[in-house]
Protein backbone atom coordinates (compact mmCIF):
# COMPACT_ATOMS: atom_id res chain seq x y z
CA UNK A 1 0.00 0.00 0.00
CA UNK A 2 3.02 2.49 0.59
CA UNK A 3 4.28 2.16 -2.63
CA UNK A 4 0.50 3.81 -4.04
CA UNK A 5 0.47 6.87 -1.80
CA UNK A 6 1.73 9.85 -3.05
CA UNK A 7 5.12 11.92 -1.61
CA UNK A 8 2.46 14.51 0.14
CA UNK A 9 0.40 11.88 1.64
CA UNK A 10 -0.13 11.80 6.03
CA UNK A 11 -1.20 8.99 7.26
CA UNK A 12 -3.24 8.92 10.81
CA UNK A 13 -3.63 5.82 12.71
CA UNK A 14 -6.80 5.42 14.79
CA UNK A 15 -5.91 5.41 17.94
CA UNK A 16 -6.33 1.96 20.26
CA UNK A 17 -6.02 4.22 24.07
CA UNK A 18 -9.81 3.03 24.85
CA UNK A 19 -9.51 -0.69 24.18
CA UNK A 20 -5.91 -1.12 25.82
CA UNK A 21 -7.47 0.48 28.91
CA UNK A 22 -10.61 -1.28 28.97
CA UNK A 23 -8.82 -5.06 28.57
CA UNK A 24 -5.71 -3.39 31.34
CA UNK A 25 -9.08 -2.31 33.69
CA UNK A 26 -10.95 -5.81 33.16
CA UNK A 27 -7.98 -7.65 33.99
CA UNK A 28 -6.97 -5.96 37.18
CA UNK A 29 -10.51 -6.57 38.44
CA UNK A 30 -10.09 -10.20 37.70
CA UNK A 31 -6.99 -10.38 39.67
CA UNK A 32 -8.56 -8.11 42.68
CA UNK A 33 -11.60 -10.29 42.66
CA UNK A 34 -9.81 -13.71 42.86
CA UNK A 35 -7.26 -11.77 45.27
CA UNK A 36 -10.21 -11.74 47.18
CA UNK A 37 -12.39 -14.20 46.80
CA UNK A 38 -9.13 -16.20 47.08
CA UNK A 39 -8.00 -15.47 50.46
CA UNK A 40 -11.32 -14.51 52.45
CA UNK A 41 -14.16 -17.46 53.23
CA UNK A 42 -17.31 -16.39 53.38
CA UNK A 43 -20.05 -18.65 54.24
CA UNK A 44 -22.84 -17.97 51.87
CA UNK A 45 -21.22 -17.47 48.67
CA UNK A 46 -19.97 -20.82 46.68
CA UNK A 47 -16.40 -21.68 46.20
CA UNK A 48 -14.18 -19.75 43.93
CA UNK A 49 -14.38 -22.29 41.22
CA UNK A 50 -18.41 -21.91 41.39
CA UNK A 51 -18.32 -18.54 41.76
CA UNK A 52 -20.47 -17.02 38.57
CA UNK A 53 -19.01 -13.58 39.21
CA UNK A 54 -15.90 -14.85 38.47
CA UNK A 55 -17.13 -16.50 35.19
CA UNK A 56 -18.94 -13.40 34.27
CA UNK A 57 -15.60 -10.85 34.78
CA UNK A 58 -13.58 -13.66 32.58
CA UNK A 59 -16.01 -13.60 29.85
CA UNK A 60 -15.40 -9.37 30.35
CA UNK A 61 -11.79 -9.79 29.87
CA UNK A 62 -11.78 -12.43 27.09
CA UNK A 63 -14.02 -10.20 24.79
CA UNK A 64 -12.25 -7.24 25.94
CA UNK A 65 -8.66 -8.68 24.76
CA UNK A 66 -10.26 -10.08 21.35
CA UNK A 67 -11.93 -6.86 20.53
CA UNK A 68 -8.84 -4.96 21.29
CA UNK A 69 -6.69 -7.84 18.61
CA UNK A 70 -9.15 -7.70 16.24
CA UNK A 71 -9.20 -3.80 16.31
CA UNK A 72 -5.17 -4.04 15.93
CA UNK A 73 -5.75 -6.78 13.19
CA UNK A 74 -7.75 -4.21 11.36
CA UNK A 75 -5.35 -1.47 11.01
CA UNK A 76 -7.29 1.49 9.99
CA UNK A 77 -6.05 4.71 9.16
CA UNK A 78 -7.07 7.63 7.80
CA UNK A 79 -4.72 8.92 4.96
CA UNK A 80 -4.95 12.33 2.94
CA UNK A 81 -2.81 12.33 -0.13
CA UNK A 82 -2.88 15.28 -2.39
CA UNK A 83 -6.69 15.37 -3.88
CA UNK A 84 -8.05 12.54 -1.88
CA UNK A 85 -9.36 11.10 1.12
CA UNK A 86 -8.81 7.54 2.28
CA UNK A 87 -10.76 5.25 4.84
CA UNK A 88 -7.65 2.51 5.01
CA UNK A 89 -7.83 -0.86 6.47
CA UNK A 90 -6.20 -4.16 6.43
CA UNK A 91 -9.63 -5.37 4.26
CA UNK A 92 -10.68 -2.32 2.53
CA UNK A 93 -10.09 1.19 1.13
CA UNK A 94 -12.60 3.85 -0.05
CA UNK A 95 -10.90 6.58 -1.92
CA UNK A 96 -12.98 9.89 -1.65
CA UNK A 97 -11.81 12.86 -5.15
CA UNK A 98 -12.18 16.16 -3.24
CA UNK A 99 -13.76 17.03 -6.31
CA UNK A 100 -16.38 14.66 -5.59
CA UNK A 101 -17.57 16.26 -2.02
CA UNK A 102 -20.94 18.41 -1.88
CA UNK A 103 -20.01 20.40 1.34
CA UNK A 104 -17.43 19.85 4.12
CA UNK A 105 -18.12 20.88 7.75
CA UNK A 106 -15.56 21.26 10.74
CA UNK A 107 -17.51 21.85 13.78
CA UNK A 108 -17.98 20.11 16.96
CA UNK A 109 -20.55 17.48 18.35
CA UNK A 110 -22.27 18.49 21.30
CA UNK A 111 -23.29 14.96 22.53
CA UNK A 112 -19.75 13.26 21.79
CA UNK A 113 -16.60 13.41 23.61
CA UNK A 114 -13.65 11.15 22.26
CA UNK A 115 -10.77 11.76 23.88
CA UNK A 116 -11.18 14.79 25.59
CA UNK A 117 -11.95 16.58 22.55
CA UNK A 118 -15.49 16.54 20.92
CA UNK A 119 -13.78 18.21 17.41
CA UNK A 120 -15.80 16.66 14.36
CA UNK A 121 -15.36 16.50 10.55
CA UNK A 122 -18.49 16.09 8.68
CA UNK A 123 -18.86 15.68 4.67
CA UNK A 124 -21.11 14.60 2.24
CA UNK A 125 -19.81 13.29 -1.23
CA UNK A 126 -22.57 13.54 -4.53
CA UNK A 127 -22.74 10.07 -5.02
CA UNK A 128 -23.75 9.22 -1.26
CA UNK A 129 -27.09 10.10 0.62
CA UNK A 130 -25.29 9.38 3.75
CA UNK A 131 -22.94 11.53 5.26
CA UNK A 132 -18.86 11.02 6.31
CA UNK A 133 -18.09 11.57 9.91
CA UNK A 134 -14.58 12.08 11.06
CA UNK A 135 -13.99 12.00 15.29
CA UNK A 136 -10.50 13.88 15.34
CA UNK A 137 -9.74 12.47 18.73
CA UNK A 138 -9.90 8.77 17.49
CA UNK A 139 -6.91 9.42 15.40
CA UNK A 140 -3.11 10.22 16.33
CA UNK A 141 -1.43 13.48 15.75
CA UNK A 142 -4.86 15.20 16.48
CA UNK A 143 -3.47 18.79 15.65
CA UNK A 144 -1.88 17.94 12.55
CA UNK A 145 -4.83 15.97 11.68
CA UNK A 146 -7.00 19.32 12.45
CA UNK A 147 -4.83 21.40 10.08
CA UNK A 148 -4.88 19.33 7.55
CA UNK A 149 -8.46 19.83 7.51
CA UNK A 150 -8.98 22.95 7.36
CA UNK A 151 -6.62 23.06 4.67
CA UNK A 152 -9.35 20.50 2.75
CA UNK A 153 -12.34 22.71 3.68
CA UNK A 154 -10.45 25.76 1.97
CA UNK A 155 -10.90 23.49 -0.92
CA UNK A 156 -14.19 21.76 -1.02
CA UNK A 157 -17.74 23.61 -0.80
CA UNK A 158 -19.26 24.70 2.59
CA UNK A 159 -22.67 23.30 3.62
CA UNK A 160 -25.74 25.86 2.34
CA UNK A 161 -27.42 25.76 5.57
CA UNK A 162 -26.16 24.59 9.12
CA UNK A 163 -25.31 21.05 9.92
CA UNK A 164 -28.16 19.99 12.44
CA UNK A 165 -26.21 18.61 15.51
CA UNK A 166 -23.10 20.63 15.16
CA UNK A 167 -21.85 23.62 16.10
CA UNK A 168 -19.09 25.16 14.60
CA UNK A 169 -15.72 24.97 15.22
CA UNK A 170 -13.75 27.69 17.65
CA UNK A 171 -9.87 26.74 16.26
Amino acid sequence: MEGTLQHDARVFKYKLDFYYQQALLYMITLIFYGGIRGTITFDRMPTLIADPILYIIILFVAISFIVLMLNRARDRKLILAGDEIIFHNKFHERRISLANIEWFHIGRESGVRTAGRSQVVVFKTHDRRRWFRIRIGRYEREKELLSEMHRISGLVPKPKKPVMGFRRSLG
